[in-house]
């Protein structure tokens, strides 16, 4: 499993990477990264057919602690998994926009 930081990420997605939020819900709603797909962390074993296979899949949650297990899981299952560092909090803490829902 590999780890980038909000910057990485930040240039991962303007290339169209995709970023699965672990969060619950709740968390999801209140704020996260422009283009972050929901998928709880009590899901995501039963979701990985969602998933791409042939790109590497970015790994966030609040602070990072989640998503490096959730990373794991996926780096287990044959994708190339990223965490991000620091989570939806350090992207928020950066400046960077967030969605509500």
């Amino acid at each position: 499993m590999r780890e980038t930081d909000i910057a990485g990420l930040e240039a991962a997605l303007e290339d169209g990477a995709t970023l699965v939020d672990v969060r619950e819900p709740d968390e999801y709603a209140e704020g996260h990264v422009p283009g972050a797909r929901p998928i709880p962390m009590g899901q995501l074993p039963a979701r990985l057919g969602e998933l791409d296979r042939e790109r590497p899949v970015f790994v966030i949650c609040a602070s990072g602690n989640r998503s490096s297990a959730m990373a794991e899981v996926l780096d287990q299952a044959g994708f190339d998994a990223v965490n991000v560092a620091g989570g939806t909090g350090a992207w928020q803490r950066s400046g960077r926009p967030v969605q509500t829902r």
